[in-house]
């Protein structure tokens, strides 16, 4: 079974971004992470079953920081949460779908992460997560 797990969003203050985000849900984010591997500041806000995470570049290099110069602000990607993140590689490859990374890493939120092309999903890039 899929679910979607969350939404993130890349923001260039996550001070501000937080206090938006907490004055939007009516509570306070839960938690902020570094993932150091993406360059990235995380955080992470409940809504309902799934939760939004904000992005904030850890780098002016990092993935996010390019997205911002490029598109601004907004949504990033949706992810969705799956019970065997190889085998639903396996299963989204066959069916058409480009993986950006085949083999899972650590993601934040005690994840494991693998992401899909936009290119191969309508232009929205798709993350898979698995809690470990």
């Amino acid at each position: 079974m899929i679910k979607i797990d969350h939404i993130g969003i890349a923001v260039r203050n996550m001070a501000d971004s937080n206090d938006l985000f907490a004055r939007l849900l009516g509570e306070a984010h839960y938690k902020i992470e570094a993932v150091e591997s993406e360059k990235v500041t995380t955080s992470f806000f409940h809504i309902g079953e799934s939760k939004i995470e904000l992005l904030e570049a850890a780098d002016p290099e990092s993935p996010i920081a390019r997205f911002i110069e490029k598109r601004g602000e907004g949504i990033h990607h949706i992810a969705f949460e799956v019970a065997d993140i190889r085998a639903e590689i396996d299963r989204l490859e066959a069916e058409g779908f480009v993986p950006l990374n085949r083999e899972p890493k650590r993601g934040a939120d005690n994840k494991l992460v693998a992401f899909l092309h936009p290119k191969s999903s309508n232009g929205v890039l798709v993350e898979l997560c698995q809690s470990m």
